[in-house]
């Protein structure tokens, strides 16, 4: 086998045995066929992507397919939705066709089984047509209205099509075999009376088909070449085929169908019922909720297409389901933003940061770099004064050796701006810090004093100036649900795992220049994370959503978790045994990292960030000494260095150079990690 076919995913290979067996390139065609029940979600994705991706592959064309067969639970809403998503990804579609446009020819089908009989009218109930389906060890019995006569049975399907009955008086059902040991082939429902108003055929018709009876032939009709599904419709292939069997006409396109593993999320439920749920009982706003799953949550919230489509070509197309770690999809958007997103400086939990020997009435307008990731971002002014906000958590009045903040006695610059020194404090009769009170170097401006460049200042704050910041609402949001598998509880209810904590309301401060942004724009909140401007937005009061933070502080308590759970297969002698150091789980990663395919390296990559919460410079440093072929602990090293820089620690000569030498290095992947940092 080629190089090229090796890299192809089992449904790629599947369609380049039919071209190689004969089948014409142009007679490629593909579909994507949502029901519109509910909102796209970001399980959709993946189908999404495997049919317009082949479609863009093979420059063939895609049908959007609405399978509108259950009036009771769709809506144009729905519809709507479903298209701005998909165009919203960047895909295009060839034909945009619903179910509903072929249910004349259905009806038509189904007419020629009763006469062929293969179809009857089944007047049961419900409940005694489960009782006599049999089980999957027990052979179904035969309904006591299977050998009606043709002519009874086109009579009764006539008279169910003029509304003469109620719902469940009857209903149309293939005639197969009960005895056969895939129950789906037992007889299955073609069609069922339901006396609702259709979104697109309005009041025509009172019967309609079901799923399995009109997703093939529906194919069929459009001249679909490969019908691709989701893993748990393969039970459902056997009656895909048989009722293709009844009606393909020789000599026209017979689609085929396959399936693939669907797309299953952590800490995420996937499920259109309860996600409307969520919506109907107001725990979450609407569809589009910065915290649901869907395809409209994730762009309010904003994510970006390249990275949803990025997660989805990572996960890549399997055979067999599993869970992928939302940490991953979050990992995506961290990458993609931190190319395009412009640096901002914000507080969200603000202190007053007084500079005592700053000149009263003085500012200044200082020039800030946009994205050192973009050397066309350019640069713009921030205003420096003397009274300035800085994050509580920036400050403590006495820190250890890995505490690269502001504390007292001790120096850190402000970024874009001055050296630092922590003098003394105010506190409020709580005994809590109301105001810091600090000198500053007037020669270390960009670090250029001579003095400055003598001392070593590890730190670096954001900040914002009080007289010019700007207010803003700040909604950051966590995840919704604080299980890994909410839905998968045989003895609760997924909704007992909300997360109460998910989202979160903040009066912020930030620099001026955000007073430009429209909605949709995603920024940078330097040392904090991502965030986009919401559609609540307006002139007068910014709204921003939080996107991501700039690392994953889930997978840090998870760990803190499991560290802390006992273990009855862990020794008492294991137990007492010292816990390793971060530092040195962050080398034994970095050994294998060139190793790992794509995704294994992306979860390295986001085990060493928060290892690397809990390393300090010191401890680093050393590592930069690592001989040139050790490539894995030098992107390791790189990786951890940026955290560290993130945290506030300030660059120096030996950082410079370390980054210098990776920048010239061979291996794309220690210069992608060191432009990211440079």
């Amino acid at each position: 086998m080629s190089e090229e076919k090796k890299s192809l995913n089992f449904i790629e290979q599947i369609i380049e045995e039919d071209l190689a067996n004969g089948m014409s390139k142009n007679d490629l065609r593909f579909r994507f066929p949502p029901e519109p029940n509910g909102y796209l979600h970001i399980g959709h994705t993946k189908a999404i992507g495997i049919s317009f991706g082949l479609g863009e592959k093979y420059n063939a064309p895609v049908n959007l397919r609405f399978d509108d067969t259950n009036p009771a639970k769709e809506e144009q809403e729905y519809v709507d939705a479903i298209k701005r998503d998909i165009a919203w990804l960047g895909y295009k579609w060839d034909k945009e066709l619903y179910s509903s446009d072929y249910f004349q020819q259905l009806y038509d089908w189904a007419i020629q089984f009763i006469k062929e009989g293969k179809a009857y009218v089944d007047s049961q109930s419900s409940e005694a047509m489960a009782e006599q389906k049999g089980t999957p060890t027990q052979a179904g019995v035969d309904s006591p209205f299977r050998n009606r006569s043709v002519e009874e049975n086109l009579d009764l399907f006539n008279r169910m099509k003029n509304g003469e009955f109620d719902e469940g008086a009857h209903i149309l059902r293939a005639k197969i075999d009960m005895k056969h040991p895939n129950m789906l082939m037992r007889d299955p429902i073609m069609y069922r009376i339901l006396k609702k108003h259709h979104h697109r055929t309005g009041d025509t018709w009172c019967i309609y088909p079901m799923y399995d009876w009109t997703h093939g032939e529906s194919d069929y009709v459009e001249s679909i070449s490969h019908s691709l599904c989701s893993l748990e419709f393969k039970p459902h292939r056997e009656l895909y085929d048989w009722f293709l069997d009844q009606v393909v006409v020789e000599g026209t396109i017979r689609p085929k169908q396959r399936e693939f593993a669907r797309l299953n999320l952590s800490y995420t439920i996937m499920s259109k019922r309860k996600l409307l749920q969520l919506v109907e009982d107001h725990i979450v706003t609407g569809w589009d909720d910065p915290r649901m799953p869907t395809i409209s949550g994730l762009r309010r919230r904003g994510y970006t297409p390249s990275a949803i489509k990025k997660f989805v070509e990572t996960v890549g197309v399997a055979k067999r389901d599993n869970v992928i770690d939302v940490s991953l999809l979050e990992f995506c958007i961290r990458e993609d933003l931190n190319k395009i997103a412009p640096r901002v400086m914000a507080v969200l939990d603000p202190v007053k940061l007084v500079i005592t020997n700053y000149p009263e009435g003085k500012e200044e307008w200082l020039e800030a770099e946009n994205n050192q990731e973009d050397d066309n971002a350019g640069f713009r002014k921030i205003p420096f004064s003397k009274e300035l906000y800085i994050e509580r958590d920036d400050f403590k009045e006495e820190a250890n050796s890995k505490y690269f903040r502001l504390s007292l006695g001790k120096e850190v610059r402000l970024k874009n701006a001055y050296i630092i020194k922590g003098e003394s404090v105010l506190k409020d009769a709580r005994g809590n810090i109301s105001e810091i009170h600090c000198t500053y170097d007037a020669d270390s401006l960009s670090g250029t004093g001579t003095d400055a460049s003598l001392r070593k200042v590890k730190g670096t704050l954001h900040w914002v100036s009080i007289k010019h910041a700007i207010k803003a609402e700040v909604r950051e949001y966590d995840r919704l649900f604080m299980d890994e598998a909410p839905d998968s509880y045989q003895d609760k209810n997924f909704m007992e795992f909300i997360n109460p904590n998910s989202l979160k309301i903040i009066d912020a401060f930030l620099e001026p220049s955000l007073l430009e942004a429209k909605v949709g724009d995603r920024f940078q909140f330097q040392r904090l994370g991502y965030f986009s401007i919401d559609e609540d937005s307006t002139s007068k009061h910014l709204v921003f959503n939080k996107i991501v933070g700039l690392r994953d502080t889930w997978a840090k308590q998870e760990a803190v978790q499991e560290t802390n759970k006992p273990s009855e297969k862990v020794s008492q002698s294991q137990q007492n045994q010292p816990q390793r150091n971060a530092i040195d789980v962050i080398q034994q990663l970095g050994k294998k990292y060139t190793n790992l395919p794509e995704a294994k390296q992306l979860k390295a990559k986001a085990d060493i960030q928060e290892l690397a919460e809990n390393v300090s410079y010191e401890e680093l440093s050393p590592l930069f000494a690592t001989a040139s072929k050790k490539v894995g602990t030098r992107i390791a090293a790189m990786i951890t260095l940026g955290v560290l820089l993130n945290k506030g620690l300030s660059k120096n000569a030996e950082i410079n150079d370390f980054i210098q030498k990776a920048l010239q290095d061979s291996d794309s992947l220690l210069i992608s990690e060191a432009e990211a940092v440079s």
